[in-house]
């Protein structure tokens, strides 16, 4: 019997739906072998490196502009967003990561998801934490998702969550994912199009100030309640909870309070080394923005810089900040 065209298209089409098939069946057997390890315990019987303490809620605050009074003064609280940092091991990391943790990344290693990426992550806060709160935490392994093709590549999200105490009161949790991935394989077939900038995300709390940036103004919110200028743009005041505002336009001039140097990992339309400063305006709030008309290499704390409008593409203007050497 002489095989046809249509004969030999059919059973390319069986053999392709075979082959679907059993990839489908084989990728349902990995994900069962992985929710084994669902209940787990990620963490055990964790502690805290220090108790909740004033220096490490100063440098916080400091670090992200948070000038709110309940974290001062006799009868001060911790932020509720350090709820994680309580429970780091620094540089020098823990030992109290179980061996169901380190088995399931060595699974997922094994399968060719060697790479991860964090996704997200999610708090509840029970109760504040106090200074001299001593913390301890346990943590668990609550999901493995089945397999997902993303844009990075297909792999797994694991997402584990700690339960965090003060004085053994149960204080909080925290839910953290990550994405163990078979990275994408590049295409080179197709011609390469020019990076674009990311977009900024544009929505009805900081309209008014990307409809600014169209008009060449740098807009800050001004709190009609207590006059407190806020930058970025918020749906209330911080100082007062007001939720009534209005906008001054800054002048233009401001100065370097810190800065990094960014060398790895490059990003599309970015070309490093190239230096991100968070700069502090003549009216007192700080943004973070690019440094230009300096080499990334001069770039200083104190560096007077003056704004300017940049135009990254035909559809896209940011505003950036022009250093002087002299």
């Amino acid at each position: 019997m002489t095989a046809t065209p249509a004969t030999e298209a059919a059973e390319a089409a069986s053999g392709t739906e075979e082959s679907k098939a059993e990839a489908e069946a084989e990728a349902a057997r990995f994900h069962t072998l992985l929710t084994s390890f669902e209940g787990r315990p990620a963490a055990t019987a964790g502690q805290g490196r220090d108790a909740v303490n004033e220096p490490m809620i100063r440098h916080w605050c400091e670090a992200m502009g948070d000038t709110n009074p309940a974290y001062t003064g006799p009868d001060a609280i911790a932020p509720p967003t350090m709820l994680q940092a309580w429970t780091m091991g620094g540089l020098s990391g823990r030992g109290d990561r179980s061996s169901a943790y380190d088995d399931l990344l060595t699974l997922l290693d094994g399968a060719g998801c060697t790479s991860v990426v964090a996704t997200d992550c999610e708090q509840e806060y029970l109760r504040p934490l106090r200074p001299g709160d001593a913390i301890t935490f346990d943590a668990v392994i609550e999901s493995v998702s089945p397999r997902k093709t993303t844009k990075l590549g297909t792999g797994h999200f694991v997402t584990t969550r700690m339960d965090v105490r003060a004085n053994a009161e149960l204080a909080g949790t925290h839910r953290f994912r990550i994405l163990k991935y078979v990275p994408a394989a590049k295409k080179t077939t197709e011609a390469k199009k020019p990076a674009q900038r990311p977009r900024p995300v544009i929505n009805r709390d900081n309209q008014g100030f990307w409809d600014g940036v169209r008009e060449h103004k740098l807009l800050i919110q001004r709190c009609t309640a207590c006059a407190t200028l806020r930058f970025p743009w918020l749906p209330g005041c911080n100082t007062c909870g007001s939720p009534d505002w209005d906008t001054v336009e800054a002048s233009g001039t401001g100065t370097v309070f810190s800065y990094v140097v960014m060398h790895h990992p490059p990003f599309p339309a970015f070309d490093p080394p190239y230096a991100v400063a968070l700069v502090e305006l003549a009216e007192g709030v700080r943004m973070v923005s690019n440094i230009t008309g300096v080499p990334y290499d001069k770039v200083r704390i104190g560096l007077p810089v003056r704004l300017e409008f940049l135009r990254v593409d035909e559809e896209l203007e940011l505003p950036v900040f022009r250093g002087s050497e002299g």
